[in-house]
Order: structure tokens, then C-alpha cells, then sequence
């Protein structure tokens, strides 16, 4: 009884490692996924730009810091978000619990190592812990982004925000000082509005939106942000999620309600209008590249300098 006992806990042991069960490694379909996407992107556009979003485990083979690093995942990133990693955590606004801190900081160090520069988003709103929050990322060598909501849909207030400001030209992940992450145009009133509002800021990278209250933004829109307001050239990278559907997105369909596609999961309690994936599932692949009527195809249209992926992390929820 006892040697069975200990052949299954040995088993669910070897699954939680790996992150295989059923005969797929979840970690190697998101890196896989990844690896895809900046392989087709730079075949289309040399120099474009691939920021994965949290998930930073999958860098290593066992998911350990210590372990062997996926080489050609490494290659495929320029840069990489990580949210929450001294504030916001379990709660806005409040300190990342220490063990958890730990644990991401302890990743987040071995990609600056490896030279993948780090971009921080904290949720803060306190002017003390968003000093805090740049403070510490400063002394670790990362970018950091204090946003006073989670819905990242406003350019922190307040003076001296912008650490590193320059008026240099950024044409890579390596020059980046300082970055801003807006996503979301609820409080700005019109296009004109919302373009004139960042033209207007010094910000080296901004992580936006493909659209704008459900009208795409084009090349010409673009153009009109490109340069920093002292001058400067900036890099324009488009959010788009890979590990979760989004029900107001161009691709949804309304039948999927009642008869959802079988890549098509469960929603996500903690974000209405948000359906966990089968991310390696070819046809849910075809959604987001490939073809000109693909998610990332529209971002390569639009001018973009790269993007942004979120929900890198949906291994864990298969896992």
C-alpha cells in the first residue's frame, strides 16, 4: 500500500515539474507559441520588437532559475513585463507579500543577467509607494511603470515620474529609460483627444492599445506619437493577449456564447469577458497570426514597433 501510495505522489510529481500531463507540456506550447510569433513578426518586419508578460518561469527548462535556459526563447524576447512585483500582488496599492516578491525578483534578476532588460509594473497610487516602487526598481537595474489603476487607463499624475528622462532617439529594448502602460481610452474623450495627450509626454515606450474605442489605429495615427514631445524617437508596442479570449475584441464571434469553439475555456472570475484558451490549438493560433485578418498581422499593418504579450502565464491554469 505504501509503494503504491508513493508511486502516485511520484507521478504527480513528475507532472508538476514538467508541466505535462495528458502528453502536453504546457510550458513548451507558450514557448513554442512565443517563439512563433517573433519568428513570423520578424520575417514580416525585421527589428520587431516581442515583450512577453509575466509567466517568466518558462525561461528555463525545469522551471527553475537555477536550471538550463531555452535558448531559442531567450532569442525570441527583447524584453519582459513583469506586474506586481513590489506592489499589487494580492491587492492594489499594498506591498507584495515577501515571499512571493522573492520568488519574481529572483526571475526577474536572471533575465537582467541574461541581458532581457525588465519592465516593471507596480499598482500604486500612494505618492510614498510609487516613490518606493521606482526606487527599488532603479537599484535592480529595471524599468519601472507606477499605474495608479489596474485598468491602466491614465498617465500617472505628479512631478519627476518619468526616471531617466531623455531626449534621445530609443530604437531598441536596451535603451529604454522609462515607459508608459495605457491600454485602456475610457477617460479620453476622442481619438484627437488621446492623441495630442501622449504626443504631449517624454515617455520612451508606450504599451497601447490596438484600438481606440473600437476603431483600430493606423499608421497615420501613429506617426502623430511617434516622437517624444522634447524630440526624442520612441517605440510604439501593441498589448494584444495570447493566453485568454476577450469577448469585445474584432474576432469574437456571438455564437461562441452557446456553441464555443473547442479551444474555447471557461470564463475568468477575475475578469468578466475574459475566456481562458487552448493556446496551442492551431485554430486559435490562426486568431492571432498568420493570415491578414490575424491580430498580430493588424499590429504589423498598423506600424507598431512590436508587442506586448499577456497572459504568458496560462500554463498555470492547465498545469
Amino acid at each position: 500500500m505504501k509503494f503504491i501510495k508513493k508511486c502516485v505522489i511520484g507521478i504527480f510529481s513528475l507532472i508538476f515539474i514538467s508541466g505535462t500531463i495528458y502528453g502536453i507540456d504546457y510550458r513548451e506550447e507558450m514557448r513554442q507559441f512565443v517563439i512563433s510569433l517573433s519568428r513570423y513578426a520578424e520575417s514580416t518586419c525585421p527589428g520587431f520588437l516581442l515583450i512577453p508578460q509575466n509567466g517568466q518561469e518558462i525561461l528555463t527548462m525545469d522551471g527553475e532559475t537555477e536550471g538550463p535556459v531555452h535558448r531559442d526563447y531567450l532569442k525570441a524576447i527583447d524584453a519582459i513585463g513583469r506586474e506586481d512585483l513590489f506592489f499589487g500582488y494580492r491587492r492594489d496599492n499594498r506591498k507584495t507579500p515577501s515571499g512571493e516578491n522573492r520568488h519574481l525578483l529572483e526571475w526577474c534578476r536572471l533575465y537582467k543577467e541574461k541581458g532581457i532588460p525588465v519592465l516593471v509594473t507596480d499598482y500604486c497610487s500612494d505618492e510614498d509607494k510609487m516613490d518606493e516602487s521606482r526606487r527599488l526598481n532603479g537599484e535592480n537595474g529595471f524599468i519601472s511603470f507606477t499605474a495608479p489603476e489596474r485598468e491602466l487607463n491614465e498617465i500617472p499624475p505628479g512631478p519627476d515620474l518619468l526616471s531617466g528622462e531623455n531626449r534621445g532617439d530609443i530604437l531598441s529594448a536596451g535603451e529604454v529609460r522609462n515607459f508608459l502602460y495605457l491600454i485602456n481610452g475610457e477617460k479620453f474623450s476622442t481619438k484627437k483627444d488621446f492623441l495630442s495627450t501622449v504626443k504631449a509626454t517624454n515617455y520612451d515606450l508606450i504599451i497601447m492599445d490596438l484600438f481606440l474605442s473600437d476603431e483600430a489605429l493606423n499608421e497615420g495615427d501613429l506617426e502623430q506619437i511617434r516622437k517624444k514631445q522634447n524630440g526624442g524617437r520612441r517605440l510604439l508596442i501593441c498589448y494584444m493577449s495570447i493566453g485568454e479570449a476577450e469577448d469585445y475584441r474584432f474576432y469574437w464571434k456571438k455564437d461562441w456564447e452557446f456553441s464555443p469553439p473547442a479551444w474555447l475555456k471557461e470564463e475568468n472570475p477575475n475578469w468578466e469577458g475574459n475566456y481562458k484558451v487552448r493556446y496551442w490549438d492551431p485554430d486559435w493560433q490562426s486568431i492571432i497570426f498568420g493570415n491578414p485578418e490575424a491580430y498580430l498581422d493588424r499590429i504589423l499593418a498598423a506600424g507598431f514597433d512590436g508587442v506586448y504579450l499577456d497572459i504568458i502565464d496560462a500554463f498555470e491554469y492547465f498545469e
